[in-house]
């Protein structure tokens, strides 16, 4: 069951392209192209324009920004890059810089892949300008999707952090979590990253240990979801419970709680007086919509 095409930045098809990367002549004939455009961000808010309720990325002509990275190419066959802006840019007429998350559900597939996609990558040169090897200045290249140190030769590429976010399920009932600074009411699947060499599995028993004291059997992979806040990728999974007692880690929540299918679609539904749903658009809200559906048993 393939659910990550129905996610929120979940992808869109988009050929990114990767084989052009390192072709300085194929490049430039993109480049040359009259379809080539470039989406905007300024300090990670990326510049829109339409109705509130369809919000659309502004596309301008690549001529017309510097530092482009290559995001990838339409099905018409041209390049759509991404560029910074600077920090004080004002937005041109009709259109608005917004936060990524206010507009994350609202977006097109095709739109929100690319948003997500450009302020992941521009985010990482942002605080990756420096080799980490020997600490000299690094050079931009690959189209964006690679940083080289001119110094001691090393290559540095984008990193994303994976982090497991989990259906922790028993009986009729989903275990959810807050964090301490959360929004007042709001509860959502608990997750964690996954510690390196650790695999997906035992990062889901030991972050719902750690955060809950509940004991985790079986997991099963459901989803991922692209999180360029700043740069993870969740790994959606649906787990079996196999204690109920909650034992609370203070550092980790503020507070966690059994919710049965009934009451979880009621808070959904915005109809319940005391716990929020997660925001709209994360893939924690997907998967209790799954589940409530039917669709993750």
């Amino acid at each position: 069951m393939d659910l990550t095409g129905r996610v929120t930045f979940g992808g869109s098809g988009l050929d990114r392209a990767g084989e052009l990367r390192g072709d300085a002549a194929a490049l430039a004939a993109l480049e040359a192209r009259p379809g080539a455009r470039a989406v905007v961000l300024r300090a990670g808010e990326p510049l829109v324009d339409g109705p509130e309720e369809a919000p659309r990325l502004v596309r301008v002509p690549l001529a017309e920004v510097t530092g482009a990275i290559l995001l990838g190419r339409g099905e018409d066959g041209e390049g759509t890059w991404a560029a910074e802006a600077p920090a004080e840019a004002p937005a041109p007429e009709g259109a608005r810089w917004v936060d990524l998350r206010s507009v994350m559900a609202q977006l097109s597939p095709r739109d929100a892949e690319l948003a997500a996609t450009a302020k992941a990558v521009l985010g990482w040169h942002g605080t990756h300008g420096f080799c980490a090897r020997c600490g000299a200045a690094s050079i931009v290249a690959q189209a964006g999707w690679r940083r080289d140190c001119p110094a001691c030769g090393s290559q540095h590429f984008p990193r994303t952090d994976p982090v497991v976010i989990m259906l922790v399920l028993r009986g009729n009932d989903v275990l959810v979590g807050r964090s301490p600074g959360w929004p007042e009411g709001m509860f959502s699947l608990l997750a964690g990253f996954i510690d390196p060499g650790e695999s997906v599995e035992a990062a889901v028993r030991r972050e719902v240990r750690e955060e809950t004291g509940v004991r985790v059997g079986r997991v099963d992979y459901l989803a991922s979801q692209p999180w360029p806040f700043p740069a993870s990728l969740m790994l959606g999974c649906r787990s079996e419970a196999l204690s109920r007692e909650i034992t609370l880690d203070p550092n980790e929540m503020e507070a966690a709680q059994w919710v049965s299918r009934e009451r979880m679609m009621r808070v959904v539904m915005g109809e319940d007086p005391e716990i929020r749903a997660p925001r709209e658009g994360a893939i924690a809200g997907f998967l209790l919509r799954e589940w409530l559906a039917g669709r993750v048993a």
